[in-house]
């Protein structure tokens, strides 16, 4: 393949991944902690869930594979597709969220309609689709400019106001919170390598995506955090009024929420050429970008924590036998049609994420999860199969 992405190309993909309402929206759910305990999961969370991101990126780097053509590695060429599947079905579920949480957001701003704003931000992103990611470079750094300079703004006059260090109630607990904190980061795992593996400079390209996407996204966080404990609104489009911005919230809403949902509908196609090579990407995610506009309209969409959740459950124990195999094991599965051990370690950990859910550990259920994973997969591959 020719290399063509350069490392500050890459940056900037994983910025616009980063600066979303969704991420805002999530922050909110922190203030019932208060602002140290709040910053500290969202901090934590994010160097667990990047720290997963930069392995999972390196390996389509090192291999110059897509996403999904990393998951064969590890679980054959046909069980692959189970998580092929899974991935584009998550992939349109986002594309919904993001379109309805623009939507709702632009509509508390300037009221023309909730149907026309999924419409009008449905159709920005179709441009950005066919316009194509080797084509949006120029576009991209205005687009990330005008960003960066916006949320900048949004930053100032919610710490200029003053905030409650105090939470306003006890109805997150930390281990929850810490999950919550982890699984944004992780609901770009089956993703990263749809870039990286076009990197000149694989490590680098890599760990510049995984750095600025995490310090990005915790400011996201924090910026939904402080907002909720200044204006005391969980309600995205009161907090950008209440901070005095009228037309700059609505510009950071519609552009934050165009560059994030193109990079769904985009690897929704990649992905799906994982499964059908003779269907063409981009028409995959012209078709994901209208289904999810369609699903944004017809559907609620207020809740994601236990959407965030359930991608946890799938994708924590899959880069987890990913990892091992490629940087433990160093093993390689693709000729296989289906690598049957994998695939049952990978049940045991999908039921053991969401027995830990349940329990709501101090620490989440991530870390523990994917350490259990990673140790069955180790020993199940160094003493049964070695053995056979």
């Amino acid at each position: 393949m020719n290399k063509h992405t350069s490392v500050f190309e890459n940056g900037l993909i994983w910025f616009g991944a980063a600066v979303s309402i969704a991420e805002i929206l999530t922050g909110t759910y922190f203030a019932s902690l208060g602002f140290l305990k709040g910053i500290l999961a969202i901090v934590l969370g994010h160097i667990i869930g990047c720290g997963l991101l930069f392995l999972a990126g390196l390996i389509g780097a090192k291999t110059e594979k897509s996403a999904m053509e990393t998951v064969k590695m590890s679980f054959g060429n046909k069980g692959s597709l189970f998580f092929a599947i899974l991935n584009v079905l998550q992939l349109v579920g986002w594309t919904g969220i993001m379109i309805y949480d623009g939507a709702l957001a632009t509509q508390g701003i300037l009221n023309i309609g909730h149907i026309i704003w999924c419409l009008i931000i449905g159709g920005l992103i179709l441009l950005w689709i066919l316009i194509g990611i080797k084509n949006l470079g120029k576009i991209n750094i205005i687009a990330m400019s005008a960003l960066f300079i916006m949320t900048i703004i949004l930053s100032f006059i919610i710490f200029r106001g003053g905030i409650s260090l105090e939470g306003s109630d006890e109805s997150m607990s930390f281990g929850a919170a810490l999950e919550l904190s982890v699984a944004m980061p992780l609901s770009w795992l089956p993703l990263i390598s749809d870039y990286t593996k076009e990197a000149k400079e694989p490590v680098k390209a890599t760990a510049a995506s995984s750095i600025i996407y995490g310090l990005v996204s915790t400011w996201m966080y924090i910026i939904g955090m402080s907002a909720a404990l200044f204006t005391m609104e969980s309600d995205i489009a009161q907090i950008l009024l209440k901070a005095g911005l009228g037309i700059v919230g609505l510009l950071i809403v519609v552009l934050s929420t165009v560059t994030t949902t193109f990079l769904d509908a985009y690897s929704a196609g990649v992905s799906t050429e994982s499964i059908m090579e003779k269907i063409p990407g981009k028409w995959v995610a012209v078709a994901v970008t209208i289904i999810g506009t369609a699903g944004a309209i017809l559907v609620p969409m207020d809740d994601i924590t236990s959407f965030l959740y359930l991608i946890g459950s799938v994708f924590a124990p899959m880069i987890s036998i990913q990892i091992v195999d490629f940087f433990i094991l160093k093993a390689g599965h693709e000729k296989e049609k289906f690598t049957m051990s994998n695939i049952f370690i990978w049940l045991a950990g999908f039921i053991i994420y969401r027995i830990l859910i349940k329990i709501d550990a101090p620490i989440g259920s991530t870390i523990p999860d994917m350490l259990i994973t990673m140790i069955i997969c180790i020993l199940v591959n160094k003493i049964f199969i070695k053995k056979q």
